[in-house]
């Protein structure tokens, strides 16, 4: 799979608060993006969320609007040139911080405060994913995201036959 790239990183401070953009975040393992609200949840599978910008433009287009900023959405990370569904059972590496996809971010009742009506609809299947931190580290605006080469399955130990 071919690498994506980091186009735009956002922390939320509280709930409802703005959004605040970063070129760089510090990332903590079982924790999340220091700063971000979610970052003090423990071992939960929403730690980092991540959109594809191409996911912004179709949104867009279902509302008839210019853009969609991606403070709108809420979402930490938005990434380009990577279908993130494709990480689906996977681990990624995004500057030197380990992730595994944990699930789908789905959009919620919010969508058409923000959006306007057809909001939430047009969310739908363009949300995101949901992500949890194995390793800490860096990511920063222009970091490739890399899909991790998968472990080989351990070798079943192999039966003796008995001879008859």
């Amino acid at each position: 799979m071919r690498p994506g790239r980091v186009e735009w990183i956002g922390l939320r401070p509280a709930r409802r608060a703005a959004l605040v953009e970063v070129e760089r975040a510090t990332v903590e393992p079982g924790q999340g993006l220091v700063g971000d609200r979610y970052a003090s949840s423990g071992q939960g599978r929403r730690q980092v969320t991540l959109i594809q910008a191409e996911h912004l433009a179709a949104i867009a287009s279902y509302l008839g609007l210019a853009a969609v900023s991606p403070q709108v959405l809420r979402r930490n990370l938005v990434t380009r040139g990577i279908n993130l569904q494709a990480l689906k059972g996977k681990r990624f590496r995004i500057g030197d911080a380990l992730f595994e996809h944990t699930g789908d971010c789905h959009p919620c009742s919010r969508m058409e405060e923000v959006l306007g009506v057809g909001g939430y609809n047009a969310v739908r299947g363009h949300g995101g994913i949901t992500a949890r931190v194995l390793q800490g580290g860096t990511v920063a605006v222009a970091d490739e995201l890399r899909v991790e080469p998968e472990l080989p399955a351990p070798a079943a130990p192999q039966q003796q036959r008995m001879p008859f």
